[in-house]
């Protein structure tokens, strides 16, 4: 890099100061793309039309698969008499790693024969979002459903009072387990801290993230992990009030439907009776923030001077340090490795049938590049929704500025979708597949490599980008993957999950 480029640079947190700013990820106009990178796809996309018999087959409900969902274990289950002792977890990360991490906590009590304390959530670093257990989880609902597995507490005796996230924070402690590996076995676990609990009563586990196998483990507690995830975390009443509201608008957009609130209360939309004709909707879960962006390595025709602002960011948050970074642009867009800009997921989508009449709910945070990015998506479907504009600013009060609350009416709201969506993989796509596959709905898993080559490709027509996404996409829409060795029980619940009916 020459002398100029260095110091122009070093100036660019100057010259744009919110480039760099988690509290706004949107890029200054004259640093944003055109709002179409693939201008001859987007003319024909934006003409389509499709048949009746398409649109019925794209929101017809998949049908039966031979599977259901089933978390009674074989083993009678039941709760210690005498408990080893207690058992407390710190999670980081995002809502979905966070609830992931509390699944593997239940579990690792169970083995232990412990109390489990109700896990304590870190502050997520990016976010800056101290939300805890309580504020996201309906607690007394995990308490009850489980009581009959592991006991719970909301907190610890006065006893032990002292064990904080502060006091581990502060010097080495011999009740803190910071040593557990990636993926440990529950053998691990009884050989390192059931010693711990014999002696001090307490152990308490940082860090906690994936450190529990998915492979080797008794049928039992593979059920239980499944009970907590699919039946004992429900969000909190006023999340699920929200999420209802939100639901109730995308499908009954009239006025009616779409009244926002009397005396600053949710409507109890709950108790409506169901209308004829029913709108459906879809959910999809836009992770194009600008942490992915930069950690991508990948070029989103911003031209240099974002590139420029996306290797300084890298710089400043990773050392320069990105796995991707060795590869070209094209390398990595047909490997797959690169996210799907919004204009990308919407051609995806139209391409699949789509069509602009669509009601298409946005389940994201704030999007690299703001709405001049997003309104390339918005083009294609003009009946895109999200919690803004949906909801009044009193209703959104209770969840503003809190990173996990937004996240959990998304996910609640992306439950109850007919299509769920997901452009990038991640934790939200991780744990919103399992979930729907669960339940057996509709979920469309984007072919990252097939689009990354489509994209590449200048010179195709939309009949031949439509034909080709429409094969790709044929077996990735919900259709039952049985986990494999290492993989995630959250993300493929078969057969740990489910039963053949």
């Amino acid at each position: 890099m020459s002398g100029n480029h260095i110091i122009f640079v070093l100036l660019l947190p100057i010259l744009f100061p919110t480039l760099f700013t988690d509290a706004s990820p949107t890029i200054p106009l004259d640093l944003n793309a055109p709002n179409f990178r693939h201008s001859r796809l987007a003319k024909s996309a934006l003409q389509r039309q499709t048949s009746n018999e398409e649109q019925s087959e794209l929101w017809t409900p998949l049908a039966h698969q031979g599977w259901k969902p089933c978390t009674e274990s074989d083993a009678a289950s039941t709760v210690p008499e005498k408990s080893e002792g207690y058992i407390q977890v710190f999670l980081d990360g995002g809502l979905n790693q966070q609830r992931m991490g509390i699944c593997d906590a239940v579990v690792v009590a169970k083995i232990l024969n412990a109390t489990l304390v109700i896990p304590q959530l870190e502050v997520n670093p990016v976010w800056q979002d101290s939300s805890s257990f309580e504020d996201i989880f309906d607690v007394d609902h995990f308490i009850n459903v489980l009581k009959d597995d592991v006991a719970i507490v909301k907190e610890l005796p006065d006893e032990f009072s002292w064990s904080t996230r502060e006091y581990y924070g502060t010097a080495i402690r011999p009740t803190r387990i910071k040593t557990a590996p990636v993926h440990a076995s529950a053998h691990w676990y009884l050989e390192n801290v059931s010693p711990v609990l014999q002696s001090y009563g307490i152990a308490a586990i940082a860090p906690f993230s994936h450190r529990l196998t998915f492979d080797d483990m008794p049928k039992y507690l593979q059920h239980l992990r499944c009970k907590v995830n699919f039946q004992a975390l429900a969000f909190v009443p006023h999340i699920r009030h929200l999420g209802d509201a939100l639901i109730n608008r995308l499908r009954y957009p009239s006025s009616e439907g779409k009244m926002v609130s009397n005396n600053n209360y949710l409507r109890e939309v709950t108790d409506l009776k169901p209308k004829q004709g029913a709108g459906k909707f879809a959910v999809l879960h836009l992770r194009f923030d600008k942490d992915m962006a930069a950690h991508s390595a990948c070029d989103f025709g911003g031209g240099k001077v974002e590139n420029l602002a996306l290797a300084k960011y890298r710089q400043v948050i990773w050392g320069g340090r990105v796995i991707n970074s060795q590869f070209t642009d094209e390398e990595l867009r047909s490997q797959g490795r690169c996210p799907l800009t919004p204009e990308e997921v919407g051609l995806l989508l139209a391409a699949l049938g789509f069509d602009n009449s669509t009601r298409l709910y946005l389940a994201s945070h704030k999007v690299y590049g703001g709405e001049r990015r997003i309104s390339a998506l918005r083009s294609l479907f003009p009946l895109m929704e999200d919690k803004k504009s949906l909801a009044s600013s009193e209703e959104r009060a209770l969840i503003k500025g809190k990173a996990s609350l937004l996240a959990a009416v998304d996910y609640y709201v992306g439950m109850h979708s007919d299509i769920f969506v997901s452009a990038s993989p991640g934790n939200m796509h991780n744990a919103m597949v399992g979930h729907r596959t669960y339940n057996n709905m509709k979920t469309i898993r984007p072919n990252m490599a097939l689009l990354g080559q489509l994209f590449l490709n200048k010179t195709l027509t939309w009949y031949e980008f439509q034909e080709s996404v429409v094969e790709g996409h044929q077996n990735r829409q919900g259709q039952i993957r049985l986990r494999k060795p290492k993989q995630s029980l959250y993300t493929y619940p078969a057969p740990d999950c489910m039963c053949q009916a």
